[in-house]
């Protein structure tokens, strides 16, 4: 199977590569277009800032490219943001996948809340493929100052300071708020069920 990483410069490739060569496959890094395609699977990471991440993926022609993507593919963490239209940091326009907006934890309690939200916390009202054999509750490891709201294509659910989208099915793409690279076991598995699709 062919598993693309997309590389267009927003960090986290190498453990997100670990984990899939650790499952037995033999992803590439790459953004060029036609390896992109051409993938059985494509993962979609990121950290860090929406605006220089937007601007990278446009500079290297991915804009068009990944909402037109028939394969699976996976979101992580800023990924997943990513594909939604618009996000309150710099008020950026994103790849417009999902309907809404990101939005900034502390427009929820700016007197209270520390950012980022970071650590090991639940996920539950876990719906959806990904989730296949995942167990209710079970924690992963997030890293993140901006979230996704509930929306109709949420597929699990967290909390901080109030709930948020921790994941999301729409069709052939797929995100994670967290990184399932990194939460043990548990996470691995929702990787391998994204690579088994």
């Amino acid at each position: 199977m062919k598993i693309s990483i997309i590389d267009y410069g927003a960090g986290n490739l190498f453990s997100v590569a670990s984990a899939c060569k650790n499952l037995g496959y033999s992803p590439v890094l790459t953004a060029d277009e036609k390896t992109i395609s051409r993938s059985d699977r494509v993962i979609f990471p990121g950290v860090g800032n929406a605006i220089s991440a937007m601007k990278r993926i446009r500079e290297k022609r991915l804009d068009n490219l990944i909402p037109s993507l028939q394969q699976p593919v996976l979101g992580i963490c800023l990924g997943m943001q990513l594909m939604m239209e618009t996000s309150d940091e710099g008020d950026t326009e994103c790849l417009g996948i999902l309907k809404g907006r990101v939005a900034y934890f502390r427009k929820r309690n700016s007197a209270g809340i520390k950012v980022p939200h970071m650590g090991w916390n639940i996920i539950d009202n876990l719906k959806g493929r990904l989730f296949e054999g995942i167990d209710e509750r079970t924690r992963m490891y997030f890293v993140h100052g901006y979230y996704v709201p509930g929306n109709e294509y949420t597929a699990a659910n967290s909390y901080y300071h109030g709930s948020f989208t921790a994941a999301i099915e729409k069709d052939n793409f797929f995100g994670c708020q967290f990184h399932p690279e990194k939460s043990g076991e548990a996470g691995i598995e929702i990787l391998d069920n994204f690579l088994k699709l």
